[in-house]
């Protein structure tokens, strides 16, 4: 009997074949995301199928831009895009907040592969460490299992 798709809920990754991930992180808030990046690379250390590719842009709005590329000239089975946006003074965090998320949004649309949305939007540094292994949990070990998950996913659509 074929894997159903919404099995891939079961968290049981160790089934998962050969898979390539694509992690792209911002140089902006670079301090938070390392630690975004640390939080993913700790889960992704048990699949060793797995083939990770890390590469960097300068902020998030550059995030989009980077994954479509490479999506054009090497396809990941699934991408992780890590960024951090601390509101300031002016409208320019809502601005970079609605690109960043309408970007990844149209390349969810539009590859074959998902494109996980690891961009932390906050009001303050202090909120970024409580997201970072404080009271809400680590965003970058959830985008972690987001991606084995949505590979997951996709496996069991291509046996079904």
């Amino acid at each position: 009997m074929a894997t159903q798709p919404s099995q891939f809920l079961a968290n049981d990754f160790a089934s998962l074949g050969k898979k390539k991930l694509a992690i792209f992180s911002t140089t902006w808030n670079k301090k938070i995301n390392e630690a975004l990046l640390a939080g993913a690379k700790e889960v992704l250390a048990d699949y060793p199928q797995l083939e990770i590719a890390e590469y960097e842009v300068p902020g998030s709005v550059e995030l989009g831009f980077a994954i479509q590329k490479h999506a054009q000239h090497k396809i990941a089975d699934a991408y992780i895009a890590f960024g951090c946006v601390i509101r300031g003074g002016t409208p320019h965090f809502d601005y970079v907040c609605d690109a960043a998320n309408q970007s990844i949004m149209q390349l969810n649309l539009s590859l074959p592969s998902p494109v996980i949305f690891g961009v932390l939007t906050l009001e303050n540094e202090e909120q970024a460490w409580e997201r970072l292994g404080g009271p809400h949990g680590h965003k970058g070990k959830e985008a972690a299992q987001t991606a084995l998950a949505m590979m997951a996913y996709q496996e069991a659509l291509s046996k079904s």
